[in-house]
C-alpha cells in the first residue's frame, strides 16, 4: 500500500483536507493528531510534504558540556541514520530550546543534504535560515526563521519527537504544508485516499451551488441537504 503512487497522491492535497479525510474514514471528528501552533513555510508555493517520519532533537541557546568528540560522533550518526532513510520519508526535528529557539539548523547546507539523502522535506519546530539559498524543491516548515547556527548540534537520534504540541514517533506518516501537520493513523491509511476522492465531490455540490449567479439562502438549503445526504454514505 505505501508505495511512490500512494505518497504522491497524499502530497497532491493540502494538509487541512487530510485532516478531513481522516475524519471520514474514522467516522468522527479529531482533537489530537495534529498541530497546534502556527507554522512557517520556507516556500508556500510548493506541494504538501508527505512520508515516515525520521526524527531527532536539536539544541543551540547555549553550549555544550560534552566532549566535542561525543558531539562529533552523535552528528555523523545522525547523518547515516538520515542517510539510511527508507524512500518516502522527511526529517522532524524538535528544538529543544522552543518556544525561544535561536539556532538555525536548516539552510543552504542542510537542506542540500537531506535532499541528497532523499529526504522529502523537514517538519521542525526550531529556525530556518538561507530561504533564498535552500535546495531546490526541498520545503522547510518550522518555527520561526533566524539569521545564526548559534551553538546547534543533535541531542537525540530516532527517539519521539514533541513539535507544535503534536508527538510524533519514528515511523508514522506525517503530511504537512503552510497551514501545520498531521499524523495520518494507522487505522485511517488504508482508506484515506477514497475519502478524499468522497470528501472533495461532497464539497464541490456546495463550492458548485455558491458560484452561481442566484445563490441564496434556498439554494444554499438544497445543496446543504446534498452535501449531508453523502455524509452518510
Amino acid at each position: 500500500m505505501f508505495d511512490d503512487q500512494y505518497f504522491t497522491a497524499l502530497r497532491l492535497v493540502d494538509t487541512p483536507t487530510i485532516a478531513n479525510a481522516i475524519e471520514v474514514v474514522l467516522g468522527k471528528r479529531q482533537g489530537l493528531g495534529f498541530t497546534r501552533k502556527t507554522v512557517l513555510a520556507a516556500k508556500p508555493e510548493l506541494p504538501a510534504i508527505c512520508g515516515f517520519a525520521r526524527t531527532a532533537k536539536i539544541q543551540a541557546a547555549e553550549p555544550s558540556t560534552e566532549n566535542p568528540d561525543t558531539i562529533a560522533t552523535r552528528r555523523m550518526s545522525y547523518y547515516e541514520y538520515m542517510a539510511t532513510s527508507p524512500a518516502n520519508s522527511i526529517a522532524v526535528l524538535e528544538d529543544l530550546d522552543y518556544p525561544d529557539c535561536v539556532g538555525a539548523y536548516w539552510g543552504e547546507i542542510n537542506t542540500a543534504v537531506h535532499k541528497g539523502f532523499g529526504l522529502g522535506g523537514t517538519l521542525t519546530n526550531g529556525v530556518m535560515r538561507d530561504l533564498d539559498a535552500l535546495a531546490d524543491g526541498y520545503q522547510v516548515i518550522a518555527g520561526s526563521i533566524g539569521p545564526s547556527h548559534a551553538f546547534v548540534r543533535v541531542e537525540e537520534v530516532n527517539t519521539p519527537v514533541r513539535v507544535f504540541d503534536l508527538t510524533i514517533t519514528p515511523g508514522d506518516i506525517v503530511h504537512a504544508d503552510k497551514h501545520g501537520a498531521v499524523i495520518i493513523p494507522t487505522d485511517a491509511q488504508a482508506g484515506i485516499l477514497e475519502a478524499i476522492k468522497k470528501m472533495v465531490a461532497r464539497e464541490q455540490i456546495v463550492l458548485d451551488a455558491a458560484k452561481q449567479p442566484n445563490f441564496d439562502f434556498a439554494s444554499f438549503q438544497q445543496a446543504w441537504a446534498q452535501f449531508e445526504a453523502l455524509r452518510e454514505k
